[in-house]
């Protein structure tokens, strides 16, 4: 019996009916067309909005925030329907902004679409606006209050700035990827991001002034746990950069290191890898130095696992370009499973958590919907 495959051809419209966009591939369509989308949205959000009340709550990691319109009603009340939204130029030091709704509606003509409120991140302010896609909201949304909870413990931050454990000598193996500054404020926001912004995330003023108190107590040895795993992994990409450079005659094997090591390590990998994750990262490290050890031993194996890998390598890195970088959980997942996969080809004396092989590589892929 033959399989037979179905492709769906999509094409996007605007309200007149207009064509903006036709593909196979829905991520693409979103990745080329979703900042024109979100420039739209935000010009609409910005004349008219109004809570969602009946709609089923969403998850506590992707709320958002809308101000009450100023002189409408109690602090924090919900803005009556079809007012108008606080102008989104409005920016906030502290909660001073009401209760946050996680959902809009915004009307536009006969149509009513969905809106997803976010603090976002403006230096020594937060402001708000409203997008359309729940995913892009949550990653801003928890930027913005991030900063919304470092504007509330400034002293604690001062002294913590000048207290990081061994920053200096950290400095010196990150030097390749940046300045001490760099790794000082990467180590500072992910303590902040693991003190305060547990889920759920506060929905109002009281819910958060209750997370600034529970996170500053915790936050110095937070940020102390993290400086110690930085650490931990600057001296092992010291010892990889070192293994690469020192390796003769393999050019396959030390190029594809590089390559790996470039992907894995760059100037913001403490910042922009999710915490599980890193805590990997000394093991991944460890084996490519282990790797580059065998391959002497045995180029042979070592070509053939890396043939092994290429492809799966190759369409991964292909369908990240085809989204513009946007991923979501399971094109994630899929993209540890590749580390995971070098460290059985080439260390497998440092284990991995779980049992991973090609074929389990095969059905992560096939569920990515791609």
């Amino acid at each position: 019996m033959m399989a037979l495959d179905l492709f769906l051809n999509l094409r996007v419209v605007d309200e007149h009916g207009r064509q903006l966009g036709m593909g196979r591939n829905l991520g693409a369509l979103r990745a080329e067309l979703g900042a024109k989308a979100r420039g739209a949205f935000q010009a609409l959000a910005g004349l008219q909005a109004r809570p969602r009340a009946e709609a089923a709550p969403a998850p506590a990691a992707k709320a958002g925030a809308q101000p009450a319109p100023a002189g409408q009603g109690r602090p924090g009340a919900p803005a009556p329907a079809g007012a108008p939204a606080a102008p989104a130029e409005r920016r906030y030091t502290d909660w001073s902004f009401g209760e946050l709704p996680e959902l809009m509606e915004l009307r536009r003509g006969g149509q009513t679409l969905i809106g997803f409120p976010a603090l976002i991140d403006d230096g020594d302010a937060v402001r708000i606006e409203v997008f359309d896609e729940p995913e892009v909201a949550a990653q801003k949304h928890r930027a913005g209050l991030r900063r919304l909870f470092a504007l509330q413990i400034r002293d604690a931050l001062k002294y913590l700035e000048k207290n990081i454990p061994d920053l200096q000598k950290m400095a010196v193996a990150y030097m390749p990827l940046g300045t001490l500054e760099d790794l000082r404020g990467q180590i500072i926001d992910v303590a902040l991001e693991r003190a305060f912004l547990l889920d759920p995330l506060p929905m109002d003023a009281p819910s958060f002034m209750r997370r600034v108190e529970q996170g500053r107590g915790r936050l110095t040895l937070i940020a102390s746990e993290i400086a110690r795993l930085a650490g931990v992994i600057l001296a092992e990409y010291a010892l990889a950069v070192r293994k690469i450079k020192d390796t003769r005659n393999q050019p396959d094997a030390t190029q594809d290191a590089s390559q790996q090591l470039q992907r894995m390590v760059g100037k913001r990998f403490i910042a922009d890898t999710p915490w599980l994750q890193l805590q990997h990262f000394a093991r991944y490290l460890k084996a490519i130095v282990l790797r580059l050890d065998k391959s002497r031993a045995d180029p042979a194996r070592d070509a053939q696992k890396l043939a092994e890998l290429r492809p799966q390598e190759s369409r991964y890195w292909r369908l990240v370009a085809e989204r513009k970088g946007v991923q979501d959980e399971r094109l994630r997942e899929f993209r540890w499973l590749l580390e995971e996969l070098r460290v059985s080809f080439f260390a497998q004396e440092l284990r991995t958590p779980q049992p991973v092989s090609l074929k389990r590589l095969d059905k992560a892929w096939q569920q990515l919907g791609h």
